[in-house]
């Protein structure tokens, strides 16, 4: 298991130490740290996905007007 040493403002400490009075702190710093590495990786898929979905739309073929008028027409009928 490895140490690890953060520096935080003094009131963080103090609200992390009186909400997480009853628990391991250990325990709960390491899920928290946990958390945010998987929250980062999410968001850094997403902003891939999004990537890829800007690269598709920008060689999809562009509908004209009477394309989509067509359509329109057709999903009344």
């Amino acid at each position: 298991m490895a140490t690890v040493n953060f520096s935080v403002p003094d009131q963080v400490k103090q609200d992390f130490n009186r909400t997480f009075r009853d628990e391991n702190k250990s325990a709960v710093l390491a899920r928290l740290m946990r958390q945010a590495v998987d929250e980062r990786r999410r968001q850094r898929r997403r902003a891939l996905a999004v990537d890829a979905l800007l690269r598709l739309r920008g060689r999809a073929r562009r509908a004209g007007n009477e394309l989509i008028r067509r359509e329109r027409r057709m999903g009344r009928a």
